[in-house]
């Protein structure tokens, strides 16, 4: 259970995306959202899935009023600590995604701080790509990324480079990063 105010939250949930997302390059479409304060960060404290799926759908309408926003951040610190528990709440969410009739027009991408990709180890340094200070789940605008993947050289490579990378670092600096960041 997180001891954290939601503005340490927040704050943190910053500096993982300011010191790993950005700073090593991990996603290089994070930096102009991150700088133009167009991210929407959302802390929700219940442990509900019901209300966590509502919060979601009032996400995507926002999305849907406000071009200020670029991407939202819904962040659960008390919530879905195993990552079982977490799977099981982004299956929903991507439901509910198609459900609204919201596909095509936003992606989920999913962060947790036990992101274990299904073809590798615990302990394999890649899984930090997805590795993230809490459980949340990442809106995006579709339209957006196609515009960012159109003029980023070579995109469908960012994966196997952060493979890479992150391999290259290694599991312990990784924890590390990770750790200190949720101090």
């Amino acid at each position: 259970m997180a001891t954290n105010s939601t503005h340490d939250i927040i704050r943190q949930t910053k500096n993982w995306v300011n010191d790993v997302v950005i700073g090593l390059n991990l996603c290089p479409f994070a930096s102009s959202p991150f700088q133009n304060n167009s991210i929407e960060y959302s802390v929700y404290c219940s442990n509900s899935l019901e209300q966590h799926l509502h919060h979601l759908a009032e996400s995507f309408t926002r999305l849907d009023e406000s071009t200020d926003i670029e991407t939202s951040l819904l962040i659960y610190p008390d919530a879905y600590q195993k990552f079982d528990d977490y799977l099981e709440l982004l299956d929903f969410a991507n439901h509910l995604l198609d459900v609204l009739n919201y596909t095509g027009i936003y992606q989920i991408a999913s962060f947790h701080p036990d992101y274990c990709f299904a073809d590798s180890e615990k302990n394999d340094a890649s899984n930090f790509s997805n590795r993230s200070p809490y459980p949340m789940l990442h809106l995006i605008r579709e339209s957006s990324l196609e515009k960012a993947l159109a003029s980023y050289p070579n995109s469908e490579k960012i994966p196997e480079n952060n493979i890479i990378k992150l391999r290259s670092i290694g599991y312990k600096k990784m924890q590390e990063k990770l750790n200190s960041i949720i101090v």
